[in-house]
C-alpha cells in the first residue's frame, strides 16, 4: 500500500501497518483537551474509554510482555494513571540472543581473507559452515556496494543478492572508494595505552605545579604565565606561545547536543544533513579512554560531513582528565572538548563527577584549567544551573569558568534534582549570559520550534541555542530554525528521513546480521522519541510544545497513525520495513523511560 501522500512515493507493505486504530464504526465523543495536553484538533482525536477493573487473560512471551510494560507509555487509554510518574532509565533491560544461536563469523576473515588470530579467533572462519548457516537476505539492494562499489561483509552480507555471483563470490566495481570514518583506535595505540606506555609531558608538568602552587598558597592563575626579566611587550608574548589557541565562532550556530545512546554517528550525521552546524560525541568517560576501552573510543568517531565536531568526557580528577584531553589532541581530530558537568545519574554523580562538580569548585577549577593548559583547541562546558532545586549556582560559577579559559558554556535551564520534569528556565539562563560576557554562553533546554529560538534569543543574551531532545522528537528542527518556517512534514517524508538514518547505520555499523541488529536497535531507540512528534496539520495551536504530552490521536493516513504509536511493536513494524523481520524470539525496552511531559 502506497502512503497516502501527494509529496513522495515511497511505498510501505500494507501487512506491516496496523489499520486497526483508524476504523469506521460509529466512535464515542471524544473528550476535550485536558490541562498538560497538546491541542489536537477534534476530527483526528479517538475517543476516551475510562479504565475499567476487568480481568485480562494472562499474556505469554516476551515481546507480549514487553509491550505490556510500555504500550501506556504516556498514561492514558490502556489502564489507570500512575501513581508515579516513570522516570529515568529502563535498568536491567533484556538482552537479545545472539542470532540463530550460532558462533558469529569473523568480520576480518570476510572482508581480508585471513586474520591475524588464526585458530586461536574466537569467531567463525569456516566458510562452508558461513555458507550453510547463512540467513535469508532482506533486500534488494546492498547501501555499501551502491555508494562504495564494494560490500565488505561478502556472503555474510544481508542484501547479498545486490554483490553475489551464484558461486557467493563477492563482486567489486572497476572503481570503488573506502567507508570514510575518522578517530578509530588503532591497535597499536590501544596496546600502548594498555601498557601504560604513552606519555603526557603537559598533564605532568600541570600536575606538578599546580602541586606546587597549592603547597605555597598561591592561586593556580598564575600557572599560565610566563616568568620574565625586564618590560616585556605584547609582541614578545606572543613570540613566547609557540601554538595559538584554535578559535571557533560559536556564535549564532546551531548546536546539536552530545545524546548518550542515541546521539551516535549516524543520527548526527542525519542532523548535519538537515542543518545542524555544531556536533559533538556521546559523553565518554576519562578513565575508560584512558585504558583503551574499544567501546568508549567508538564514541570518537567522527563523519567528514561533521565539519566542527568535539567530543565530551566526564571525569572527576584533574589528572586524568587532562591526559586524556592531551591524548585525544594528539590522536584523533576534534575540533574542541567539551567538559560534562550537567550528567545527573547517580552513576556518575556519586562519582563527584558530571554536576557534581558544581559543588566542588576547587576540582571544577582545577580540571578546566588542567584542560585549557594542556590542549591547543577550545575548552568548553555543558552544565545545569546546579545541584539542589531551590539552591543554583551557575550564575556564580560562571564568570569563574570564564576566567579559568574556557572558550563557551552551554547551560541547561534545569538543576540536577529538576532531571526533565519541569520547564526549563530561561529568564535564570538570561542572567547567566549577562555574567558570561564576553565570553558566548548557549542555551537549551525545550526547544521544538523556531519560534521557541527566536524568543529565547531575543528574551536572553545567550549566543546561540543547543538542541536535544527537540533534535530526537523532530530531526528537521534544524531545517526549520533556518528556513524560519514550521514544516508541515508528511508521514512519507518522515518515513524517508528514517530511511536515511538506516542506511547510515548500514554503513557505519554493517550490512551483516550483526550490522542489521545493531542499526534496528538504535532506530528503535530513536523511534521511542520520534513518535512524540505531532504533525503540524493535526494541530489546532502550532507550535507544539515538548512538555505536553499527545492525547489518543490518529493520523491523516495510515502510516501517520503507525508512527504516532506509543507501542513497541508498532516501533518494530517501521524497522521491518527497511531491515527485514526480527527474529521470533526478539525484546525490546528503550533505554529512557517517558519522563518529558509535565505532571
Amino acid at each position: 500500500m502506497a502512503a497516502n501522500d501527494s509529496t513522495s512515493c515511497v511505498v510501505v507493505d500494507a501487512a506491516l501497518i496496523d489499520n486497526e486504530t483508524i476504523t469506521s464504526k460509529p466512535q464515542p465523543p471524544v473528550q476535550s483537551n485536558r490541562p498538560g495536553e497538546a491541542a489536537i484538533k477534534q476530527q483526528y482525536l479517538l475517543p476516551y474509554i475510562p479504565f475499567q477493573h476487568e480481568e485480562k487473560p494472562a499474556k505469554t512471551g516476551a515481546l507480549e510482555t514487553i509491550n505490556e510494560q510500555t504500550s501506556n507509555v504516556d498514561g492514558h487509554i490502556d489502564g489507570p494513571p500512575k501513581k508515579k510518574r516513570e522516570r529515568g532509565m529502563n535498568k536491567n533491560r533484556p538482552r537479545n540472543p545472539n542470532p540463530a544461536g550460532k558462533k558469529k563469523i569473523c568480520r576480518r576473515f570476510l572482508q581480508h581473507g585471513s586474520c591475524h588470530f588464526g585458530v586461536n579467533c574466537n569467531f567463525s572462519h569456516d566458510m562452508q559452515t558461513i555458507i550453510d548457516d547463512r540467513l535469508p537476505d532482506v533486500g534488494e539492494v546492498c547501501r555499501n556496494f551502491q555508494v562504495f562499489g564494494k560490500c565488505p561483509y561478502g556472503i555474510a552480507c544481508r542484501f547479498g543478492k545486490n554483490h553475489l555471483t551464484e558461486d557467493f563470490e563477492n563482486v567489486t566495481k572497476d572503481t570503488f572508494d573506502e567507508y570514510q570514518v575518522k578517530n578509530s583506535l588503532t591497535k597499536e595505540l590501544q596496546v600502548e595505552l594498555r601498557k601504560k606506555r604513552v606519555s603526557f609531558p603537559r598533564s605532568d608538568e600541570y600536575v606538578e605545579k599546580m602541586k606546587d602552587f597549592h603547597s605555597q598558597g598561591r592561586p593556580l592563575r598564575d600557572i599560565g604565565e610566563y616568568k620574565t626579566s625586564g618590560v616585556v611587550t605584547d609582541e614578545d608574548v606572543i613570540k613566547l606561545r609557540s601554538v595559538e589557541i584554535k578559535k571557533i565562532d560559536f556564535s549564532d550556530k546551531l548546536y546539536l547536543a552530545p545524546l548518550t545512546t542515541v546521539g551516535n554517528l549516524p543520527f548526527r550525521r542525519l542532523c548535519k544533513s538537515l542543518g545542524a552546524d555544531i556536533t559533538c560525541g556521546e559523553m565518554a568517560m576519562c578513565t575508560n579512554l584512558l585504558q583503551g576501552m574499544q567501546s568508549e573510543w567508538a564514541l570518537m568517531k567522527r563523519h567528514p560531513s561533521e565539519d566542527i565536531f568535539g567530543v565530551q568526557l566526564c571525569g572527576s580528577f584533574p589528572d586524568t582528565m587532562s591526559k586524556c584531553a592531551e591524548l585525544l589532541q594528539n590522536k584523533i581530530e576534534i575540533d574542541f572538548i567539551d567538559v560534562n558537568v550537567g550528567c545527573p545519574i547517580d552513576l556518575v554523580f556519586n562519582k563527584g563527577a558530571g554536576s557534581a562538580l558544581m559543588e566542588r569548585s576547587r576540582r571544577f577549577e582545577e580540571i578546566v584549567r588542567g584542560m585549557n593548559y594542556v590542549l591547543d583547541i577550545p575548552v568548553t562546558v555543558k552544565m545545569r544551573t546546579g545541584v539542589h532545586d531551590k539552591k543554583w549556582n551557575a550564575l556564580q560559577l560562571i564568570p569563574k569558568i570564564r576566567d579559568w579559559g574556557a572558550s563557551l558554556v552551554t547551560l541547561h535551564g534545569r538543576s540536577r534534582e529538576q532531571r526533565y520534569t519541569k520547564s526549563a528556565d530561561w529568564n535564570y539562563i538570561n542572567q547567566c549570559a549577562n555574567e558570561a560576557l564576553p565570553m558566548p554562553l548557549f542555551g537549551n533546554g525545550d526547544i521544538l520550534s523556531f519560534e521557541d529560538v527566536q524568543r529565547h534569543r531575543q528574551e536572553t543574551g545567550a549566543s546561540g541555542v543547543m538542541i536535544a531532545r527537540g533534535g530526537l522528537i523532530k530531526p528537521w528542527i534544524f531545517t526549520e530554525i533556518k528556513e524560519q518556517r514550521h514544516w508541515d512534514i508528511s508521514s512519507s517524508e518522515r518515513l524517508d528521513i528514517i530511511k536515511d538514518f538506516v542506511n547510515f547505520g548500514l554503513e557505519h555499523w554493517g550490512s551483516d546480521t550483526e550490522g542489521i541488529e545493531t542499526t534496528r536497535r538504535f532506530l528503535l531507540e530513536w523511534l521511542s522519541f520520534l513518535y512524540r512528534y505531532i504533525p503540524v496539520g493535526l494541530l489546532e495551536r502550532v507550535p507544539q510544545r515538548i512538555n505536553e504530552r499527545p492525547p489518543p490521536y490518529f493520523g491523516r493516513n495510515d502510516l501517520e497513525t503507525l508512527m504516532a504509536s506509543n507501542k513497541c511493536e508498532d516501533w518494530i513494524k517501521i524497522s521491518e520495513m527497511f531491515l527485514g523481520p526480527v527474529p521470533s524470539d526478539f525484546v525490546f525496552l528503550p533505554k529512557h523511560k517517558a519522563n518529558s511531559y509535565a505532571s
